[in-house]
């Protein structure tokens, strides 16, 4: 397999971007990232758009075709890829693939999504269709009811108090302050998500990520291609899987054990030849708090029941155990659902190449950066590696 290097990466800020619509978003992200790559558009050889919704929303597929269209790159080999709230992380790991394979030595991703245009109700049953419908969905459950059974499941078997886990949401506002790409830029205290309105017990509306509109994209190329495009800094994905686990939380037999999690980053780290101590930077997919807890000690940052402690003492921001979200997460950055996953990496680049301003890791050499779709249903996860 060939190695593979991020060489451009761009961004729209997350928002409600009530005057751009969902091929403009794609666009721009798409055409900052070809830019900060400093090549021609021309030389990109094939398109993977990450997106969820855009048929319900929009009731517009064939989204490779369109956003290539858009960006004047008519003639790629162009697709869209689904999985959930993974699919930007899911169409990064296609264009690993295409790129290692030496099928392609230049791509680009693109992850998007336009949520805020749509009412209430259209967006979570939109959401609702990555849960099994037959089994799942005629109950009336909806995605923050799923994971609060796994957040009050969490604290019944650990003892943990709810304040423990929702310092989680104030720690990701407290990095967006410093991101200007982030849809939430100002700090929250716990006695305000405590205060916020409940969604669905215990969970409470500060703990759960935003709707919002967005587009991250990057370039990726190989060897091969760096010949012609030398840059000072690289950064090299070292490693990419994604791994399932049993669709639905009431059929697993431990919900709080993120199996497919462990395997998917088991098995990016082994690819890239690193452990979880190694990792300087770490982007977790907080949906809800207590996803982000579950993902420190699924990790082994720390033990069952004990990952809000990391964050109580501060381990999380910049300088701290295991420098987490450092750009606000999805609590704050936004989540732009078939975005995130490449906001992610996005956000991981900067870092690894020292663009991270007030909010940078010192020395930060490797990243890693977790996308779940679903309840943890589909989990992909990639390590990436600064290259001098």
């Amino acid at each position: 397999m060939k190695r593979v290097f991020i060489v451009g990466a761009g961004a729209t800020k997350v928002g409600e971007h009530w005057d751009r619509s969902l091929r403009d978003l794609a666009v721009e992200a798409l055409l900052a990232a070809v830019r900060d790559a400093g090549i021609d558009k021309r030389d990109v050889q094939a398109l993977y758009v990450g997106n969820m919704m855009s048929g319900e929303l929009q009731g517009q597929e064939h989204l490779g075709a369109l956003v290539a269209t858009w960006a004047g790159m008519a003639g790629v080999a162009a697709f869209k890829v689904e999985a959930a709230c993974a699919s930007g992380g899911a169409a990064l790991h296609q264009a690993y693939l295409a790129v290692a394979s030496g099928l392609y030595d230049c791509v680009a991703v693109v992850g998007v999504e336009k949520m805020t245009d749509a009412l209430p109700h259209d967006v979570t049953s939109a959401l609702l269709t990555a849960e099994d419908q037959e089994y799942v969905v005629f109950t009336g459950a909806t995605f923050v009811g799923l994971n609060a059974l796994v957040y009050r499941m969490y604290m019944s078997r650990y003892g943990v108090k709810q304040e423990d886990v929702a310092r989680f949401a104030v720690h990701c506002h407290k990095m967006a302050v410093n991101n200007p790409y982030a849809q939430f830029r100002r700090e929250v205290t716990l006695e305000e998500v405590m205060s916020s309105p409940p969604i669905a017990d215990p969970i409470r509306l500060l703990e759960c990520a935003p709707v919002g509109d967005g587009a991250a994209a990057l370039v990726l190329c190989n060897e091969d291609f760096l010949k012609r495009s030398p840059r000072d800094v690289l950064v090299e994905v070292a490693g990419s899987a994604v791994a399932t686990d049993i669709l639905s939380v009431h059929e697993r037999r431990d919900p709080l054990a993120m199996a497919g999690f462990r395997k998917a980053a088991e098995a990016a780290m082994k690819r890239a030849g690193i452990e979880a101590k190694d990792v300087d930077v770490l982007e977790v997919h907080d949906a809800f708090t207590v996803l982000g807890v579950l993902t420190l000690e699924a990790l082994g940052y720390a033990p069952p029941g004990k990952g809000w402690q990391l964050v109580a003492e501060g381990q999380l921001e910049p300088g701290g155990e295991i420098p987490t979200n450092t750009m606000g997460g999805l609590k704050a950055r936004g989540h732009p659902v078939g975005g995130t996953g490449v906001y992610q990496v996005f956000d991981i680049v900067r870092q690894l190449r020292g663009e991270a301003g007030a909010n940078q890791v010192e020395g930060a050499e490797i990243g890693l950066a977790q996308n779940l779709g679903g309840v943890a249903g589909t989990v992909a996860v990639h390590v990436l590696r600064r290259v001098r």
